[in-house]
């Protein structure tokens, strides 16, 4: 049995399961405002937090959706030291392969704490690597609702 085939069989036992539980990230203005800047959305309601307070209807300002995406990395631990290895035994090469489904259901203000939750969705065999879709779920600290959902694609390779 190759490398691709024993890695897709210990994936496809955790289908369906939480593997991973990231660490909490507090997220704050100075945050929003370097993403912002870096994308060019300076949209009053993430960056104008006097404006926001009076005319937004969360009273502050909040996080661009696409910054808690672009912190699935950060958020899932995904490139920490020693954390492909133990993931990922006898691959080489992990590629983000694309998202199939992401959705927003709460915003996400400055102060809040978010962490990932990680599950297996499904895992199969794609050329002579594995795909694997995660379902990411990112929780806001006290809240009821995620702050993003998403289906992550990853292929990694021997």
């Amino acid at each position: 049995m190759s490398a691709a085939e024993q890695l897709l069989a210990v994936y496809q036992q955790q289908k369906g399961q939480e593997i991973a539980v990231g660490d909490w990230l507090l997220i704050d203005q100075a945050r929003i405002d370097a993403f912002a800047q870096a994308t060019g959305d300076l949209q009053w309601i993430h960056i104008d937090p006097q404006r926001a307070a009076v005319e937004s209807p969360y009273k502050s300002t909040i996080a661009h959706g696409f910054l808690t995406l672009s912190l699935l990395p950060l958020l899932t631990q995904a490139n920490a030291a020693g954390q492909f290895e133990k993931n990922y035994p006898g691959m080489r090469l992990r590629v983000n392969y694309g998202l199939n489904k992401v959705r927003f259901p709460a915003p996400v203000k400055p102060g809040d704490r978010l962490r990932a939750h990680t599950s297996i969705l499904d895992a199969s065999m794609a050329g002579n690597g594995v795909e694997i879709i995660y379902l990411l779920t990112i929780e806001i600290d006290g809240t009821d609702k995620p702050a993003c959902v998403a289906e992550q694609v990853i292929r990694v390779y021997p």
